[in-house]
């Protein structure tokens, strides 16, 4: 993305540099390309601040030297700064959370972030500029440094969906600000935890989705922070910008609404823009059919006469959701079905040895030798141009909004492969979630997942593989015309579109333009507290509109009378949605029936030796318990703390485990319209007189 967006910046017209660690990788530069040092090497001292009850021998200071390495190629100047620090992890490139607090490679990013800064200074100090940072969680010092900087004009693109309450070290993170003579209140910043069963049981259940430890005592939230800072925000998609916005009808929607950074997500929501994201000229520029399908699926040890499924990612069996992919592949193989599946899940850097990156998937593949080919390396765009060309359909089965697959699947996409990928807001765009039957549908989709080891997941995925087999083979009509659909859509993501939309949003902000704020999204997102009087009174038939599909008392009640007719719509779409806080304050305007229903949910059998929860909720097609930290050992189905409720006749149940009294237990619901919701028992309400429950 950074190399693409370059190169159109150039051929607009624009003078371009890109400031890159050098990852080791001089050696593989000199080799390859003409470069050479710049400049005097950079010898300075970073301090470190770091938490000490998570770095408890970690030194009080790194000292670095650094030199800086130019390539010129295509108009574009290309920095490579080296040093210790920076040529650490050749191959993974970045730190995996493990290394924080015992490996000093954790700081890589960190080093990299004052190193650049303090290039920028030194090289463009006097210069109008655009600085346009890649990733949150590997450039958050950049922006408030920078807005500091006479003539920047800052950029935060959002590429990979980290975590929005990920942290940084206070201490540290003043430290660097104040060496920059960028001092900064970061009060604002400062997350205070709440301690309720609810909270509690949020944090502890997303902590291992996310692969994230639980932030210190002393952090600051370094998304709010960069939204503060920078000029513009930079989403990849609408979707991802939909998600980020509001994280709704996910595990963690809840949980966000809670955090001070959602505040400030509001109220810089006119910063935000969709660049959007593509695929290279050349490979728009290829023809697809002229690729030899016989001899590539051959080579493969494949059969070309079967209809084939391409998968290319990086191996995350989690976030990629590749252990649901390999095990609905296995599954539809092992029943007879007849597929071809290209598989790459790349374990190392170019050039690097192929090597085992999950015997449980090889084994998986060993099964079905002619159906499966299966590769641990990462090879050139060529060889994936050639795979994705004789490829009739294309897996991105990826999980808990993370990874997009955004260029990836466009560019399968681009050669024809139908897509079955999951219906996640960052990939709406492509069109995958229509019935096959519109007309502007381009393939599958399997529902969003927030779960590890989705056993759920790979079921409907299974479902929506053998669905595509028979669609091949009994209606070729309907499948060509998905195969165009998804083909033209695609390839109207070019480099040269994407860099047009920011660029254009670069020089309003250059010239110092204030974005309108986006009223209109507000509304949709529901944040009501954010539309003033005159554009309440402008939308107010809208705004009763989506407040009465949602349940929302205090906007509705605002836009129109709230009569008896209304306050029954309001209850059963906040109880659909498993909105009780809603449905509570509708109490007194409803029908006892519905009393009951709210009320008597949550049910508790049994003595104090063995205790039983029971749930009950009509639109719930899955319950899970979650079970405090301290008392989960042993449980769980997939995610670490929970325990699956068994469904029965008219609610789900589930044994307490030891230690648990049943008074404030926390359940993850999933409803029968997706959505993920959370419900705590309220202690201080026991059943209606007279009830059995």
């Amino acid at each position: 993305m950074v190399w693409e967006l370059a190169r159109a910046y150039t051929t607009q017209g624009n003078r371009v540099s890109v400031v890159s660690p050098s990852h080791g990788k001089l050696d593989y530069l000199r080799e390859r390309h003409e470069i050479q040092q710049v400049g005097p090497a950079d010898e300075h001292v970073i301090p470190l601040r770091l938490d000490p009850r998570v770095w408890p021998a970690a030194p009080a200071e790194l000292a670095v030297c650094t030199r800086t390495f130019l390539l010129r190629r295509d108009g574009i100047d290309l920095y490579f700064l080296q040093n210790d620090y920076l040529d650490l992890l050749p191959d993974s490139l970045y730190p995996t959370n493990e290394m924080e607090g015992n490996d000093l490679a954790f700081l890589k990013p960190l080093v990299f972030q004052v190193d650049a800064i303090r290039f920028l200074d030194q090289w463009f100090g006097d210069d109008s500029a655009v600085v346009q940072c890649y990733e949150p969680a590997y450039t958050y010092l950049i922006p408030p440094v920078m807005s500091r900087r006479l003539g920047k004009t800052t950029v935060s693109t959002i590429v990979v969906n980290t975590r929005i309450d990920d942290t940084a070290h206070r201490p540290q993170l003043q430290t660097l600000l104040q060496m920059f003579d960028a001092e900064t209140s970061l009060e604002p910043y400062v997350e205070v935890e709440l301690q309720d069963p609810l909270s509690i049981a949020m944090r502890e259940y997303l902590r291992p989705s996310y692969l994230k430890r639980e932030p210190g005592g002393n952090d600051v939230n370094y998304f709010a922070l960069i939204a503060d800072s920078s000029d513009l925000i930079d989403f990849v998609s609408p979707g991802q910008r939909d998600y980020y916005s509001t994280f709704r009808n996910a595990p963690f929607e809840k949980r966000f609404s809670r955090l001070g950074v959602s505040r400030v997500v509001q109220e810089t929501a006119a910063k935000q823009f969709v660049g959007g994201c593509a695929m290279p000229d050349w490979w728009l520029d290829r023809d697809a059919s002229a690729v030899d399908r016989t001899s590539v699926l051959a080579g493969l040890g494949l059969m070309p006469d079967l209809p084939t499924f391409y998968h290319a990612a990086r191996l995350d069996p989690n976030h990629k959701g590749q252990a649901e992919l390999f095990r609905a592949i296995d599954e539809v193989l092992s029943e007879g079905h007849q597929a071809n599946f290209i598989i790459r899940c790349a374990v190392a850097s170019a050039g690097g040895e192929p090597a085992i990156g999950n015997p449980e998937y090889q084994q998986i593949a060993d099964r079905h030798p002619g159906n499966v080919h299966l590769d641990w390396r990462m090879v050139d765009e060529e060889h994936l141009y050639d795979h994705a060309a004789v490829s009739d359909y294309c897996l991105f089965p990826s999980k808990f909004e993370l990874d997009g697959f955004l260029i990836t699947m466009a560019e399968a996409m681009a050669c024809g492969a139908v897509p079955i990928a999951t219906a996640q807001e960052t990939l709406s765009h492509y069109e995958h979630t229509r019935p096959v039957a519109d007309p502007r549908a381009t393939g599958f989709s399997v529902p969003r997942s927030f779960r590890t080891d989705d056993r759920t997941m790979a079921g409907l995925l299974h479902d929506r593989i053998v669905e595509a087999v028979n669609l091949y083979r009994e209606e070729p009509a309907t499948f060509r015309r998905l195969a165009r659909t998804s083909t033209g859509l695609a390839r109207a993501f070019t480099w040269r579109r994407s860099a047009a939309i920011r660029t254009e949003h670069f020089a309003l902000a250059l010239r110092g333009d204030t974005p309108t704020y986006p009223y209109d999204r507000a509304i949709d997102y529901g944040w009501f507290d954010r539309i003033p009087d005159d554009v309440w009174k402008d939308r107010r038939e809208r705004i009763a509109h989506l407040a009465l599909s949602r349940g929302d008392v205090s906007p509705y009640r605002r836009a129109a009378p709230l009569d008896g007719t209304a306050a029954y719509q309001l209850f059963d779409a906040a109880y659909g949605r498993a909105d009780f806080d809603n449905c509570a304050q509708l109490l007194h305007l409803v029908d006892l029936d519905r009393v009951i229903m709210l009320e008597e949910r949550w049910a508790v059998t049994g003595d104090s030796g063995v205790l039983r929860i029971h749930y009950r909720h009509t639109h719930v097609v899955r319950a899970e318990l979650v079970v405090p930290a301290h008392l989960s050992s042993g449980v769980g189905s997939g995610n670490r703390n929970t325990i699956p409720m068994t469904r029965n006749q008219t609610d789900f149940s589930a044994v307490l485990p030891a230690g648990m009294d049943g008074r404030d237990p926390v359940v993850l619901l999933l409803l029968d319209s997706g959505r993920v919701a959370w419900d705590q028992r309220d202690a201080s309400r026991g059943p209606r007189p007279g009830s059995s429950r």
